[in-house]
C-alpha cells in the first residue's frame, strides 16, 4: 500500500490579491493627493517665520504676501493670519483646512495649524 500524503496549500487568492492591490492603490492615491497640501503648509511655515519680524502688521502681511508669491502658496493669503504681540515678539497664527475628495460624497479633511515663537 503506498502512503499518500496530502499537503495543503497556503497563500492569498488571485481575488484576494486583486482586492489587497486595489486597497493598496486607493491608499496610494490618497498619499499622493496628500502631499502637495504638506508641502504648501511647510511652506506657509517658513513664510511666516522669515515674515514675523518685518515690524508692523502691515509690513509683515506685505513680506507674508512677497514669499507666499514666491513659494507659490495658494490656500491661504496675509489676511488669513493673526498678528499678535506677545514679550516683545510679534507672534502670528493660521489654522486652514484643506479637503481632498475621495469618492461619492466622501472626503478626507486636513486640518493645519501653526503659531510662530
Amino acid at each position: 500500500m503506498r502512503n499518500i500524503s496530502v499537503v495543503r496549500q497556503a497563500g492569498i487568492s488571485f481575488i484576494g490579491m486583486i482586492f489587497f492591490i486595489a486597497l493598496l492603490a486607493a491608499g496610494a492615491v490618497l498619499v499622493a493627493q496628500a502631499i502637495p497640501t504638506l508641502i504648501e503648509f511647510q511652506a506657509v511655515v517658513k513664510a511666516m517665520e522669515r515674515s514675523k519680524d518685518a515690524g508692523s502688521p502691515a509690513e509683515v502681511r506685505n513680506s507674508f504676501e512677497r514669499a507666499a508669491q514666491i513659494d507659490d502658496i495658494k490656500s491661504i493669503s496675509s489676511r488669513d493670519l493673526e498678528i499678535s504681540r506677545a514679550n516683545d515678539r510679534t507672534v502670528l497664527k493660521v489654522a486652514y483646512s484643506k479637503e481632498i475628495h475621495m469618492f461619492g460624497p466622501a472626503y478626507l479633511l486636513l486640518k493645519y495649524a501653526h503659531t510662530t515663537k
